[in-house]
């Protein structure tokens, strides 16, 4: 509880948490009323879809830069070292800052889309059970982006390798893990599509994309090939969940293994 008020406290006087939400709201609001025209019951898929693609870009980006600065500014100000003389070690301490992280930024994220539900509620028929789909699926993204923005803040000697490392991050997860995959497509049989399939949804960004569009109902697993179901070897869920797990764990290990002492020796 001390590092979830710490960690609050901290938020309110600095200008990144309301910068972030403020973009946030703006693109909410914004693609609210470009979907005004759409039709009264299925206009609201397609606003969800829309949303999604839009806050898919800012989210990751936006969550690694908070994760990482509020873990280098522990550093960086000095208040690490008097954590770290208590009785608590490094990993006690990167587990009970990104609680507090979490909380800190995922309570006026959920605050935020439920009020904008109320707005939906006077132009769509609304369908709450894919709406509680779409908010599960931005909060997990968050929720995960925070913590590989703690991994970087764990592991930088300076705000500019943040950026650096920040943006490598980013633009892999968006560009090159699928290009990557792209050179090895010629190859996939049905021998080895469950391994690529993995692979592919490694990346949280489709393994949520995924989630979400099934979830809704906007993709359909009906007609599809012996390929295409093969690849498709469990529920998306499973693969988010899995990928949450998997991606959680090398962000832990990675700031713990190579974190910086830099800034607070």
């Amino acid at each position: 509880m001390h590092y979830i008020w710490k960690e609050w406290k901290e938020n309110i006087r600095g200008k990144g948490l309301w910068l972030s939400l403020s973009i946030i709201v703006l693109i909410s609001v914004s693609i609210l009323f470009r979907s005004t025209a759409l039709s009264f019951d299925k206009g609201f898929y397609v606003l969800l879809i829309n949303l999604f693609d839009t806050l898919i870009y800012f989210i990751p980006i936006l969550c690694l830069f908070i994760g990482a600065f509020s873990i280098f500014q522990e550093k960086e100000q000095k208040t690490l070292i008097m954590l770290l003389t208590k009785k608590d070690n490094y990993p006690s301490f990167l587990v009970k800052k990104s609680l507090g992280l979490y909380t800190v930024v995922l309570v006026p994220l959920i605050v935020w889309f439920f009020i904008y539900l109320l707005l939906l509620k006077f132009t769509f028929q609304l369908d709450i059970k894919s709406y509680l789909v779409f908010v599960a699926a931005i909060v997990l993204m968050t929720l995960l982006f925070l913590q590989m923005g703690a991994a970087i803040g764990s592991f930088s000697r300076s705000r500019m390798q943040i950026i650096g490392y920040t943006i490598f991050v980013w633009f892999y997860f968006f560009f090159l893990h699928d290009f990557i995959l792209l050179s090895f497509l010629p190859d996939v049989t049905y021998e080895n599509v469950k391994l690529f399939s993995a692979v592919y949804f490694l990346n949280p960004l489709q393994s949520v994309r995924m989630y979400l569009e099934t979830g809704i109902g906007v993709y359909s697993f009906g007609h599809m090939s012996r390929l295409m179901q093969a690849f498709m070897w469990t529920k998306p869920v499973f693969f988010l969940l899995g990928n949450l797990l998997v991606w959680l764990a090398i962000s832990f290990g990675t700031a713990i293994v190579f974190n910086r002492k830099e800034g607070y020796e």
